[in-house]
């Protein structure tokens, strides 16, 4: 009699579409991991922006308000003569009235106390006025007068009153005549023209962004005028027009090589060359243009390569195949449909030649300038080094300035961007 043999039973093959199963869904479960890794940094980028933007304009936004004090001001004709009415004594006129103010003031140290709250600007202000309406003299009138900066920054809380006198910038003598005129109604924070109309100034109540302004201005007018028509020109010519040899290649790395030179070689380039060579003027928009040119250029050629070879070969084949000549071919229709591209680089390096400071460093953009510039050849600093200028000043008061003028930078940048996004769309073609 045969014993019985236990066999173990055979395991039951996988079914395909079950591998099949077990494999989707590791799939999906490492898109959705991907999908969310992607949000995260999306998100984590945009709240790091948020903090940057929401600590620039907490620190800069008082920027836009200026401390005044108003006086009864007294043109006396015995100071301020008709033939001299530029060069007349006006700190006289201020002081005269702050003493008339505050008459139980007495002794040279609190009389010097009392006259520092105001702002040296003041004389400027009175002489202004006198220079419009020379009538005003002999007569008295009610003036608003710019406060020290040091009295701007006890108004606006970034001094702290009940620290000790010893570790104040503003002596308790002065805070009692401030709180006197802030409950006359003598003391008001008041909207600063002078820091959108001004130039750069030693005494932070008096400095302003407007030369810096004007002079980014003028040297990105150069750079768009230089570096846009030849850059563009040189990316048609190396993609539709030279032949494909080494020397082409040569040029290729080339460009590639200079977009990735950093900027401060353009800057000793610029010095060498532009100011040392050819002898043009020192911290000048026109310099300043023709470096930031320089700079820019590889990032406008290698973009309208990329626009350039996006156009399909269709429409260079079906113009030539009516008869059209290559130049024809290039202008009236490779040309039109690359053009949004083209801007597109366009943008991105003229938003880096906004940015920039050290190339401009290296040609005197960063010497102290008061004026306002009105052309090409005059002396002139631009937003970047304005901003690098004022975060190394000691005052207070030039820290919110400093902020401040990053936001008039950005908003620069912003306008400056969407100028050139509306030109895109407007030449922008489908096909």
């Amino acid at each position: 009699m045969n014993s019985p043999i236990d066999t173990a039973a055979a395991p039951e093959p996988q079914r395909t579409i079950d591998i099949v199963n077990r494999s989707l869904k590791r799939r999906y479960r490492a898109e959705r991991r991907f999908r969310f890794y992607g949000l995260a940094a999306i998100v984590l980028s945009l709240m790091f922006l948020a903090l940057l933007f929401v600590s620039i304009v907490a620190k800069g936004y008082s920027a836009f308000w200026q401390t005044s004090i108003r006086l009864p001001i007294v043109f006396d004709p015995a100071v301020i003569q008709q033939d001299t009415l530029v060069n007349a004594d006006y700190a006289a006129l201020v002081r005269e009235a702050l003493f008339k103010k505050f008459p139980q003031v007495d002794g040279r140290q609190d009389k010097r106390q009392l006259t520092a709250l105001m702002s040296s600007g003041s004389v400027y202000r009175l002489r202004d006025m006198v220079l419009k309406d020379p009538d005003l003299v002999g007569r008295g009138a009610e003036v608003w007068l710019l406060a020290d900066d040091d009295v701007d920054m006890l108004i606006k809380g970034h001094f702290r009153r009940d620290l000790p006198e010893a570790e104040r910038r503003v002596s308790d003598k002065q805070i009692a005549w401030i709180e006197q005129l802030e409950s006359e109604g003598r003391l008001e924070r008041r909207f600063n023209t002078t820091f959108l109309s001004a130039g750069d100034s030693r005494e932070p109540e008096l400095a302003g962004v407007w030369g810096a302004v004007s002079g980014s201005f003028f040297t990105l007018l150069i750079t768009l005028s230089l570096s846009f028509p030849i850059g563009v020109a040189a990316a048609v010519y190396l993609e539709e027009f030279a032949r494909k040899n080494r020397w082409t290649d040569l040029i290729e790395v080339n460009i590639n090589n200079l977009a990735a030179v950093p900027s401060i070689v353009f800057g000793l380039l610029g010095l060498a060359v532009f100011l040392n060579f050819f002898g043009l003027p020192r911290s000048a928009p026109l310099v300043g243009g023709l470096v930031l040119t320089l700079m820019t250029l590889p990032t406008i050629i290698i973009a309208s390569r990329s626009a350039l070879k996006a156009v399909p070969p269709s429409i260079r084949e079906a113009a030539l195949g009516v008869g059209a000549s290559k130049m024809q071919m290039v202008v009236h229709h490779v040309l039109p449909l690359a053009l949004p591209g083209m801007l597109t680089g366009t943008i991105i390096g003229m938003a880096r030649a906004l940015g920039e400071s050290a190339p401009l460093l290296m040609i005197g953009m960063v010497a102290f300038i008061v004026d306002i510039p009105k052309g090409f050849t005059d002396s002139a600093t631009v937003l970047p080094v304005q901003i690098y200028l004022w975060s190394d000043s000691p005052e207070r008061a030039f820290v919110e300035r400093t902020s401040a003028a990053i936001m008039v930078l950005l908003a620069f940048l912003v306008v400056m961007n969407a100028g050139a996004i509306i030109l895109r769309k407007k030449f922008e073609r489908r096909w």
